[in-house]
């Protein structure tokens, strides 16, 4: 559970189905983790996002006919941005890490960093000013997200749940 009492989806990473429903676009048994280690604070959000896109990519969430995986793909990139760009002010070194990891029914985005201080979610700020919405932005959109020890550090993770219109991988219709 995170520190505002949210769950995350059932079961960890790579868990069966809990209905024994075949997932859509996953190879059977198989989860896949892609892991982007930063050099330092110049370009890591640039380079995340770039990083993000093509693991999406991979996993066939682009390109996309339809309305919604569009924009799904565009909060995930925004989201990813928001955390590489709060490891980048609020860290010493910036962020050490970005993983992304898809098991065919949800994506786990996880920012590591060296610092110990878990981030907390401030008051809604003045919205004419820049800055102080970036954990308001994740969490609207992310299905739940928290961090966790790591390290001498922590890592910052969310969680985004398989659209609701998903293509079959196969091109069968729904």
């Amino acid at each position: 559970m995170d520190r505002y009492g949210r769950v995350p989806l059932p079961g960890p990473i790579g868990a069966p189905h809990p209905f024994g429903v075949p997932l859509p676009m996953r190879v059977p048994g198989r989860d896949e983790t892609r892991r982007l280690v930063f050099a330092g604070r110049a370009g890591a959000v640039q380079a995340g996002r770039d990083f993000s896109r093509e693991a999406l990519r991979s996993w066939r969430w682009l390109p996309a006919a339809d309305g919604e995986r569009p924009a799904v793909v565009e909060d995930v990139l925004l989201m990813v941005s928001e955390l590489v760009t709060n490891a980048c002010l609020h860290t010493r070194g910036g962020p050490d890490e970005l993983r992304l990891r898809w098991d065919g029914r949800r994506l786990r985005v996880e920012v590591a960093d060296s610092s110990p201080v878990r981030p907390e979610l401030r008051p809604y700020a003045d919205p004419g000013r820049p800055g102080r919405h970036g954990l308001r932005v994740v969490e609207r959109l992310a299905r739940s997200w928290g961090s966790a020890p790591e390290g001498g550090g922590k890592q910052v993770w969310l969680e985004v749940a398989l659209p609701s219109v998903w293509p079959d991988p196969l091109g069968r219709p729904a």
